[in-house]
């Protein structure tokens, strides 16, 4: 993860990362998260060269070409929570470094694939819409991707996301940490998913924000709010970690809904094996 980050280049690093997942996916039919899998196998006698992906020959020095191409009707909707508490880090990578890598992913998957392509922000109570689908979306989607900020908080009981006009199928992919003071993402989440809109959340946690293995006293301070309290680690450790288990226990009950998959990760897991799992909760 560090090696990515120091590359300071999402278009690189989502790249990187959906290539890794290609090569190391064989068995499944169905690939991403709208069309048909692009199969790749090595090239024979007979096959069209045209259809050899170069960029991957210059990475693996193997001749792989794609079993099938298509157009797809599928709308990713890429969500970024940017309220403060994004900021949060460990171990010198902040959740938002690794959501916006995760995003990028994600996205050059999509480009890849033909899929339609959208980017939203979630910050200070709104809703913002970076970028809408259409040609360049994809690039367009990294740079604003690049230059997205954490800050705020997010204080709306009663979110509506914008209503779309086109029939094609489409899945709302939400990158956050998912700690709420009320309902307020969750209530989010069931707004937005129906028989039309899949949800795929990314929950991503730091393990010492979860395990919280600390000693001595420490100034905790509310990232989204500013407020600051000190208090001896060891005196708060068991009544922070029943509340966090049962904060996490009462969302995964919340969220086991028609069209709604969770995925709970940290900072220390690889990218392409979190992008990997999603697929199979989806499937």
């Amino acid at each position: 993860m560090h090696e990515l980050i120091k590359l300071n280049n999402l278009q690189l690093a989502g790249r990187l990362v959906s290539e890794q997942l290609m090569l190391g996916i064989h068995q499944s039919k169905r690939f991403g998260y709208g069309i048909e899998f692009e199969q790749y196998k090595h090239y024979q006698a007979g096959d069209d060269p045209k259809r050899i992906d170069w960029k991957l020959y210059a990475r693996t020095q193997k001749h792989l070409v794609r079993e099938s191409s298509t157009e797809s009707n599928f709308h990713i909707r890429f969500i970024l929570d940017l309220s403060a508490s994004m900021n949060y880090s460990e171990n010198g990578i902040s959740r938002l470094e690794y959501c916006k890598i995760l995003l990028a992913s994600l996205a050059y998957l999509g480009y890849r694939q033909g899929d339609l392509m959208s980017l939203y922000t979630l910050q200070n109570g709104e809703i913002q819409t970076l970028v809408s689908a259409g040609k360049q979306s994809f690039q367009r989607i990294l740079y604003e991707l690049e230059k997205a900020q954490a800050s705020g908080d997010w204080q709306n009981d009663n979110p509506k996301f914008p209503v779309f006009q086109q029939k094609q199928k489409e899945i709302v992919i939400f990158a956050s940490d998912f700690l709420q003071i009320n309902d307020e993402w969750l209530n989010f989440i069931q707004n937005i998913a129906n028989p039309h809109r899949e949800v795929m959340v990314f929950q991503v946690l730091g393990k010492q924000e979860m395990n919280f293995d600390l000693k001595g006293f420490y100034r905790f301070k509310d990232l989204e709010t500013g407020k600051e309290i000190e208090l001896q680690a060891e005196s708060i450790k068991e009544e922070v970690l029943e509340n966090a288990k049962k904060y996490l226990k009462n969302l995964d009950t919340a969220l086991q809904i028609p069209f709604v998959y969770l995925l709970r990760t940290d900072f220390e897991e690889a990218i392409a094996n979190v992008i990997s799992e999603s697929l199979k909760k989806r499937r």
